[in-house]
């Protein structure tokens, strides 16, 4: 019992001597501090101290079978096209196209993706209850100016035989983007690393988003919390509450993801990093 004790103690002695160099707060600087060959604290737990999640560290292409990444190829062009599509329409649609889906395989397809079409929603399923409720606040209101109101949004990109997804922050009057993000799933880290690097440059008085997971968890409240900005979600029935970002997809897509078709996540993330620059 005492040399168990004794081993625990020595193990939480190694954790805090190996955190007291963590002085850094960008996920990705943290990222780059697991170390993989150190055997007396594990990947699993480093990742946890550091708050870095294990799936963004092994930063891999989600591999699936061709025949599907195909149909999401074409699931995107179209959706891209028209985003009001749901997923009765979009099979509808692939089946003209020759491709024989049931409506089960593209819905599954679709929410692999992220995709959700844009359209009013008065019936909405019920919000979880472990989430704060936040109001709809843009209502009637004018931009006018800059850092007035900044939303983000996520999106599907085809890289070689996987995907990755993209996310970026952008100010609804200047339709700036203030940053962006890859990532290989849709857990929030990716979310609120953007989030954070856009925060860095400057603040909002409100900030818009959907009901999804990524914005509703606790680490992406917090950084807006933390700066003192007003959220704001999206509301039952507003149909057209992200379409500044929704275009912004569009732009991005049609020139830049569709001509390069990226082999790797890397190229993706050189050929967007210019991109965006540009832009």
């Amino acid at each position: 019992m005492v040399e168990e004790l004794y081993k625990q103690i020595g193990q939480l002695k190694v954790e805090n001597d190996w955190l007291k160099k963590i002085l850094i707060s960008s996920a990705a600087d943290r990222r780059r501090l697991i170390d993989k060959t150190f055997e007396a604290i594990s990947v699993t737990r480093q990742c946890k101290l550091l708050a870095v999640s294990k799936g963004a560290l092994y930063y891999e292409l989600v591999g699936i079978d061709l025949g599907s990444l195909q149909l999401m190829d074409l699931l995107d062009r179209q959706f891209t096209k028209r985003p009001f599509y749901s997923s009765r329409r979009l099979t509808a649609w692939l089946n003209r196209q020759g491709y024989g889906v049931n409506r089960k395989r593209v819905q599954r397809l679709m929410r692999l993706m992220g995709l959700e079409a844009i359209y009013p929603k008065p019936n909405l399923s019920k919000r979880r209850q472990d989430h704060e409720v936040f109001p709809y606040l843009l209502k009637g209101i004018k931009i006018k100016q800059p850092n007035y109101v900044w939303s983000t949004d996520i999106t599907y990109i085809r890289v070689g035989r996987g995907f990755v997804y993209l996310t970026a922050v952008i100010d609804w009057f200047s339709r700036y983007v203030l940053s962006w993000k890859l990532s290989n799933t849709l857990e929030p880290d990716f979310c609120v690393e953007a989030l954070n690097e856009a925060l860095a440059l400057s603040r909002p008085f409100i900030f818009n988003t959907d009901q999804g997971s990524q914005y509703t968890s606790i680490q992406f409240i917090k950084s807006l919390q933390d700066c003192g900005i007003k959220i704001s979600r999206d509301s039952k029935g507003r149909a057209l509450d992200n379409i500044f970002v929704e275009r912004l997809w569009r732009t991005v897509k049609y020139e830049e993801v569709y001509i390069k078709e990226y082999r790797t996540a890397g190229d993706a993330h050189a050929s967007l990093k210019e991109y965006f620059f540009v832009l």
